[in-house]
């Protein structure tokens, strides 16, 4: 759908030069003489490669129709994630690299939300948080609590976090699946 350029914000998929454009940044410029622009960084969806580009405000530019579905992670085949979808159970494809580096954090059952463009996967989304078992941890050292040290574990799925010292093996926490880190203790 066409929109003006004023109105492209962040976070918006745009149809460049036959290109699928994920706007990452905007910046509203207004000359002391002439017309304002709008100074556009963009990043292709499918390359990976940033561009800048410079709009007039009142141009058109084409906004793509994306679309959002809810998908149970089924498993995971070679470099290939496996996905179905809630409502139609038909089951779709997503390359590892798709979904970065939250892919560590995938288990079997999570509802995540995957983003469409045309039957093809764009991006998937996990959710914020995740609960896992801690299997290794070193032991707690007295007296270690005052300090707001941290320790390595390791959790069920091999992954190395950092957690306070008072946490041992064998306990449930909580996990930020977006940069890895430790919440809190389970409340399960």
């Amino acid at each position: 759908m066409k929109v003006n350029a004023i109105t492209i914000r962040p976070g918006n998929v745009l149809e460049y030069e036959g290109k699928l454009m994920l706007v990452t940044k905007i910046e509203i410029i207004q000359p002391g003489k002439g017309n304002a622009v709008i100074q556009v960084e963009m990043r292709d969806a499918r390359t990976g490669t940033k561009t800048q580009q410079r709009f007039r405000t009142q141009e058109t530019v084409e906004r793509a129709r994306l679309d959002e579905h809810e998908m149970q992670f089924l498993y995971q085949e070679g470099d290939h994630f496996t996905f179905m979808d809630n409502e139609s159970f038909e089951q779709t494809q997503v390359p590892v690299d798709v979904v970065g580096e939250p892919a560590r954090f995938l288990q079997e059952g999570m509802v995540c939300t995957v983003t469409m463009y045309e039957g093809s996967a764009l991006s998937v989304e996990l959710p914020q948080t995740v609960t896992m078992l801690i299997t290794q941890a070193d032991p707690v050292v007295k007296g270690q609590t005052a300090s707001s040290s941290y320790k390595p574990a390791v959790l069920e799925n091999g992954v190395r976090v950092m957690v306070p010292p008072h946490i041992s093996s064998e306990t449930r926490i909580v996990i930020n699946t977006a940069d890895g880190t430790y919440l809190e203790r389970a409340k399960d």
